[in-house]
């Protein structure tokens, strides 16, 4: 039990990786101008996309941030039902594993 749950913290740790923002989701999180956004958090958010999305669908994702009515406007187009499902449970892993 103890390995397992080792080995939990070592991913959450992983996912929560500090440095300089590498990625879409990164970079549109630090360049978003909202007052939570710093590089722990931004770096932490990459890392469950890395886990979650593809790289174009991180790209995808990121325009939500300057954008948010595209993502409403997403959720609801014909077609991206199977992303929206995806971005929404990186959203959902996201919030639990970065705060």
């Amino acid at each position: 039990m103890r390995i397992i749950i080792g080995i939990m913290a070592l991913a959450a740790l992983a996912a929560c990786g500090g440095g300089r923002p590498s990625g879409p989701i990164s970079k549109a999180c630090m360049s978003s101008g909202r007052s939570a956004a710093n590089i722990n958090l931004c770096s932490c958010v990459q890392g469950v996309a890395d886990q979650s999305l593809s790289w174009g669908e991180q790209r995808r994702a990121a325009k939500f941030f300057d954008d948010p009515q595209r993502a409403q406007d997403t959720r609801q187009e014909n077609g991206s039902e199977a992303f929206w499902k995806r971005y929404r449970s990186f959203a959902d892993r996201a919030e639990a594993i970065c705060r």
